[in-house]
């Protein structure tokens, strides 16, 4: 028996050497992290129960017969973040650059299966080299059942991506297909061809961090929700994001012990607004102002800036949160903007998390750069996503809400729950000034005239009371009380029940 248990022993401590020291000491040389470090650092300590580790590729040809390590260049298995179960894969670069054989891509569905089943997130480390060449078709089809289980997983359980050195060619769809998609700075890229084959076919120069880094898949593609300096941190943000979402559509979203108090009054809000409407301000001060401690886990931060995604805890319950920020293009909403919330609000819905909407909005963008890209059928994914949206939604317009962009901003008429206003809140058709040139064109010689014009046209709709008297806004609010409000409107929520028309599934404008 002691010799049966010896060979165990050996035969694990095998493994876990995954690729040998050699190769550990390069990729630790990059200044990245193994793949059994990287999820003794995600998990709880001690709370990794690992699949497969025995698990060996089936290859016979190009002399693959000769090499056979276990694990076949991936571990599997589930663990707990703070105490809550997730699946997770890494894949490990030290054994055959990571890539993806038959085998391989078999015990990333085995945990892929499990979390549809169960219930928890899947959380993927991604560093490969892409499709195993010797495998040929082989590899690629473990591609394609990876990518269909993404696509079950959907809107079933979260599913979380880190990308962690290398993912080319078709590996990178199936973290695209996920709900989230983190990057590591100056180690990880991400692209579906590389540098030397878009020289060969477009003569174009450019280096793998230019063509996929995480700088352009943050600021430029979209493709990436945040990067991080190194591995160690990127890990404990994934943490972080982890304590806020359920574990499934099956589940209500996490609530946490908080220590600030639902009715805190915030008498620096008063003052928040600039006397000056075309003066900017910054909205994160009031997102964190609102939520629990302050802690706000924003989400694509580097991208399409002129509106913010994130989490906040409101009585130590998740909430997201879509804001306009004046601070970048006046807050207006632009073809980027549009998808970048879109998403975000389609990923909170199909998740039971429920959505507050802080409006500060002159429009959409003008220009024809805008309407060549598409901003009607893009402005439109967001209305659609705030339309179909069946969770509590609250809403506080703070200054702004023009013309369509105030229908599209989780209006009363896209079945918002509670539609605030403060009483700097300006609901119109458009701004004072465009208003007053439009339905008095023949005195625009008239200086004097058009600015009576001008302010007569402010004092009658530049406030939220016509709305309100409308019904259109169910209470105009004191900005200190935002808080207390908000918290207990969403008390009020918690037991909303409405449903969509039945339907195989819709038809989003994508």
């Amino acid at each position: 028996m002691k010799d049966i248990v010896q060979e165990l022993e050996n035969r694990r401590a095998i493994a876990r050497a995954g690729g040998g020291d050699a190769r550990i000491a390069a990729q630790h040389a990059k200044g990245k992290l193994t793949a059994r470090e990287r999820i003794d650092l995600l998990l709880d300590e001690g709370s990794f129960e690992e699949f497969d580790m025995f698990v060996a590729h089936r290859c016979t040809d190009f002399g693959m017969e000769q090499s056979r390590p276990s694990g076949d260049g991936v571990v599997t298995g589930w663990g707990t973040v703070n105490g809550r179960m997730v699946y997770v894969f890494s894949q490990d670069f030290t054994v055959f650059g990571g890539s993806l054989s038959e085998t391989h891509a078999e015990k990333i569905c085995k945990i892929m299966d499990m979390a549809i089943q169960n219930g928890a997130p899947v959380i993927g480390i991604n560093d490969s080299g892409g499709a195993r060449i010797q495998e040929g078709v082989a590899s690629l089809a473990g591609y394609a059942e990876v990518f269909q289980r993404n696509v079950m997983a959907s809107g079933v359980v979260p599913q979380i991506s880190v990308i962690m050195g290398p993912c080319a060619g078709g590996a990178v769809y199936s973290p695209a297909m996920t709900d989230f998609i983190f990057m590591v700075k100056d180690s990880s890229y991400m692209f579906v061809t590389g540098p030397d084959v878009v020289k060969t076919v477009t003569n174009e120069v450019v280096t793998a961090e230019e063509l996929g880094g995480a700088s352009t898949h943050t600021r430029k593609s979209s493709v990436a929700d945040g990067a991080f300096e190194n591995d160690v941190e990127a890990l404990s943000e994934i943490r972080r994001l982890v304590d806020f979402l359920p574990l499934s559509n099956r589940e209500k979203p996490p609530t946490r012990p908080y220590f600030d108090a639902h009715d805190r009054i915030e008498p620096s809000l008063d003052t928040l607004i600039p006397d000056n409407a075309n003066t900017p301000y910054d909205m994160n001060e009031l997102i964190r102002k609102l939520a629990d401690e302050g802690d706000f886990f924003e989400i694509q931060a580097e991208f399409a800036k002129n509106i913010l995604t994130g989490f906040i805890r409101l009585e130590g319950t998740t909430v997201g949160v879509v804001a306009n920020q004046p601070m970048v293009l006046a807050g207006c909403l632009d073809i980027d903007s549009s998808r970048k919330a879109a998403r975000f609000v389609r990923f909170c819905d199909a998740f039971e998390i429920p959505i507050l909407t802080l409006v500060d909005v002159p429009g959409f963008l003008p220009g024809t750069g805008q309407e060549y890209g598409g901003v009607i059928k893009h402005g439109a994914k967001l209305l659609f996503a705030y339309g179909e949206a069946t969770v509590p939604k609250v809403t506080v317009i703070t200054r702004k809400a023009y013309g369509g962009a105030y229908d599209v901003m989780s209006s009363k008429h896209l079945r918002g729950d509670f539609n605030y206003a403060w009483p700097t809140a300006e609901i119109a058709v458009m701004g004072a000034k465009g208003a007053v040139e439009i339905l008095y064109r023949s005195e625009l010689g008239d200086p004097e005239k058009i600015a009576a014009r001008t302010a007569d046209y402010e004092s009658r709709f530049a406030n939220p009371f016509v709305a309100a008297e409308k019904g259109f806004i169910d209470e105009v609010i004191a900005p200190r009380s935002t808080r207390k409000r908000v918290c207990r409107a969403f008390a009020s929520l918690r037991g909303k029940q409405q449903k969509n028309p039945w339907k195989k599934h819709d038809n989003i404008p994508l």
